[in-house]
């Protein structure tokens, strides 16, 4: 059998490793006066140590019951004990000190990524590196080159702004010999780039993004080393073209930007002859984001000749006919070049189709979220209105998209309406169990992180795609608690409050009681009450309403804390209230009654039933004919549990319990025993408990009766359910009874006749 896209189980060192992060105090560590250290007898090589800390930093993004250890970096303070070369970080919560913690290692990868409180001490501990670092990574971490100005050496983690911060001009590259490969891409326009950088001798690859070049000449003193430069969003000029095509070694050149129109340079047909010409050893050039004049392709009709071909010869854009062979990669997004038939590149950044976009999300996502945007709310078009062809690709790209900027507003609402349509039914059947739940975490990071309707809508829309509760019970407690909080606001938009109660719903409809009594102490009875409240005051009964009660049913089914919830909630006052101002409510009346059955079947909390108030309702409803026999079936229901408490609790003078009952009878003998049904029983417990007993024969009818209906009308799936219960038992002994009424006792002769029936089916079946 084929195995669904992205199926691949985890391996075993994921799995250990992640394990090990969420329990550090059970496995390799132990607390020493509140600080977190590493057993004695534990030492890690750099393999474990940089897998420990790539996993670290993943969960703290995408987990959002996993909590940041405070001091977790202490633990690779000791190079005895401990070794880290590669170390990828980022986002705010990393500190100087976490840095400091590892000043004694020899590291040769360090990428800081946005790290925006990490200040100028993290300078001072980068120092101590300059040996040993090949490659160093500070995009976005411009705050590195301020110190505060009340700089104590004492960091105040807590505070949002302790103090001014200035610019620190001290810190030098000088030393650091073997570095290879630098990122400053950011860079505060009030440092000197190339004081900075020129004491670095050997780079190989520069990343200068949005830096301020004023003097691009300087670049030349690596015209014999650099293979990649990225200068992306810096302003293109002819000193900068004439110092690029000097570059002769480069192999990858980005000089692509955000917008065409914040530029004011236009790529001409001569310039990228130059580039194409010059660079002979290019394999990869991204020109994105730039005005491209009209001489640069050929005409519209040669144009259209012949299948897509990646041959320089054939090239729709007439400066790369100069190039030796195709290009790896082309990055032509946000420009007119993207949409011509025959481009020389094995890989194309662009709009004009599905591949296009979907390797402009997978080459920008990392370190361009503006313009992974753009391509996902593209790919979002194609998944809504066309057909998305390369389902898995798509998904990864988005699901990555959405964990590396959980903080983007842009990228969180773009990204999960994507997801709504690439979960959809049409693609559903090529999605694995392990993609889908990566959908789910990803969707309820985006939940947690923004209270925006725009992104609450996406997410509880996509939610929805999935099989509920059963997809969803792996975050069975965190989904429930982000839907409640979501419904707290009484003035919720409409839309997010239908879909919001609807999902709350179906997670409480055929889940263990556990589960339920669980998402109770959550707040759901009271959540839902004040919903329904609301919904009084406006004189609304909508889906939100209905879907309330009906939730209010599911989740007080067997569950005696919850309906005792319902009932210190006001929750009898507000169904006395809907029922006079809803009268003709058909679904709304059932539903109410469906859970005060449940109610009903609680002893303890029968006693608050009895009232001349309360039982006057209920008689009133046996003759309801609203929703089939539904409330007329409900109602007997609730009335039948309180008959079987006996006489004696019967404390009113009116109605009499005599009269009650004979409405009982008539109410009884008026359905039809062969009704379809609008209920689902996941246990007869409640109804068989009412069988063997003397002191309400009506209650024992009433509970043959629906034993009847429901093997008579659904045999496949009651008859198994009452004989696994040992309800045939039960019946037999209703028969033996003297106060069973005979038509009763007709009826279980029935009942237990139809299981007979159902046994010898299933057995000739099975030869």
């Amino acid at each position: 059998m084929a195995t669904a896209v992205g199926d691949d189980p985890e391996s075993l060192m994921t799995l250990v490793t992640v394990f090990c992060l969420k329990n550090l105090r059970r496995t390799m560590c132990y607390s020493d006066q509140n600080r977190l250290r590493l057993r004695p007898d534990v030492f890690l090589p750099s393999e474990i140590c940089d897998r420990l800390v790539h996993a670290y930093m993943d969960l703290v993004h995408t987990d959002s019951e996993f909590e940041p250890q405070d001091g977790f970096f202490q633990l690779f303070s000791d190079p005895r004990s401990t070794r880290i070369t590669r170390l990828h970080l980022r986002d705010d919560f990393i500190r100087d000190r976490d840095l400091e913690a590892l000043a004694k290692q020899d590291l040769m990868e360090l990428h800081l990524s946005s790290c925006t409180r990490v200040t100028a001490r993290g300078l001072r501990t980068l120092l101590r590196f300059r040996h040993s670092l090949l490659s160093l990574s500070l995009f976005g971490s411009s705050s590195l080159f301020f110190r505060p100005a009340c700089d104590d050496e004492e960091e105040e983690d807590e505070e949002e702004d302790p103090c001014a911060l200035t610019l620190d001009r001290s810190f030098s590259f000088q030393g650091f010999s073997r570095l290879r490969v630098l990122n400053v891409g950011g860079l505060t326009p009030e440092l000197d780039v190339e004081s900075l950088l020129t004491p670095l001798p050997s780079l190989s690859s520069l990343d200068l993004s949005g830096v301020h070049v004023p003097r691009p000449a300087f670049l030349a003193q690596w015209k014999e080393r650099l293979a990649s430069l990225v200068l992306y969003n810096v302003e293109l000029t002819e000193e900068l073209i004439h110092t690029l095509l000097q570059m002769s070694k480069l192999r990858h050149l980005d000089i692509s930007r955000e917008h065409q129109r914040s530029s004011k340079f236009k790529m001409t047909r001569k310039i990228l002859s130059s580039l194409a010409q010059g660079l002979v050893d290019l394999v990869s050039l991204d020109i994105s984001g730039h005005i491209m004049l009209d001489n640069v392709t050929v005409p519209a009709l040669e144009d259209a000749l012949g299948r897509p071909s990646i041959e320089p010869s054939k090239s729709s854009i007439y400066p790369f006919q100069e190039l030796k062979r195709p290009l790896q990669f082309l990055g032509l997004y946000n420009t007119t070049l993207c949409t011509v038939t025959h481009i020389p590149a094995y890989k194309v950044t662009g709009s004009k189709n599905e591949d296009q976009i979907l390797n402009a999300i997978e080459a920008y996502t990392e370190q361009r979220p503006e313009l992974a945007h753009r391509a996902i709310n593209q790919l979002f078009d194609i998944a809504r209105i066309q057909h998305c062809s390369q389902l898995l690709r798509a998904l990864q790209l988005v699901i990555t998209a959405l964990k590396t900027h959980k903080y983007d507003k842009s990228i969180q609402v773009t990204g999960s309406a994507a997801l709504f349509y690439l979960t959809n039914t049409e693609y559903r059947s090529d999605q694995s169990v392990c993609l889908r739940r990566q959908v789910i975490q990803v969707v309820l990071n985006g939940m947690e992180q923004y209270q925006e309707v725009t992104v609450q809508r996406n997410c509880c829309l996509t939610l929805c795609n999935f099989s509920i509760p059963e997809e969803l019970e792996f975050q069975y407690e965190r989904v429930n608690l982000l839907l409640l909080k979501i419904l707290e606001p009484l003035r919720q938009d409409e839309s997010i409050q239908r879909i919001a109660v609807h999902l709350c719903n179906a997670l409480v409809c055929q889940v263990d009681n556990d589960h339920k009594e669980a998402v109770g102490k959550m707040g759901f009875v009271k959540t839902m009450l004040n919903l329904i409240q609301k919904k009084l005051q406006d004189r609304m009964c909508d889906q939100v309403m209905e879907f309330s009660w009906s939730a209010l049913w599911n989740i007080t089914d067997e569950t005696p804390d919850n309906c005792q919830m319902f009932l210190e909630c006001n929750g009898m006052n507000l169904f006395l209230d809907c029922l006079k101002e809803f009268p003709d409510k058909q679904e709304l009346h059932r539903n109410m009654l469906g859970l005060l059955g449940n109610v009903a079947e609680v002893r303890a909390l029968r006693p608050q039933l009895l009232t001349k108030q309360f039982i006057s309702v209920f008689s009133e409803l046996l003759d309801s004919k609203a929703d089939g026999i539904e409330v007329s079936y409900n109602a007997c229901g609730v009335l039948s549990h309180i008959m079987f408490d006996g006489p004696e609790v019967w404390a009113m003078e009116e109605p009499q319990r005599s009269e009650v009952m004979d409405k009982m009878w008539a109410a009884i003998q008026s359905w039809d025993v062969s009704s379809r049904r609008n209920i689902n029983y996941r246990s007869f417990e409640p109804i068989l408990r009412l069988l063997a007993q003397s002191g309400a024969p009506v209650s024992q009818h009433w509970a043959t009766w629906a034993l009847y209906n429901l093997v008579s009308v659904y045999p496949g799936k009651y008859c198994p359910l009452l004989m696994k219960e040992g309800g045939v038992i039960l019946l037999k002994r209703v028969l033996e009874l003297e106060s069973s009424h005979q038509e009763t006792k007709e009826m279980a002769r029935k009942v237990m006749d139809q299981c007979e029936n159902f046994k010898e089916d299933a057995m000739d079946t099975s030869r």
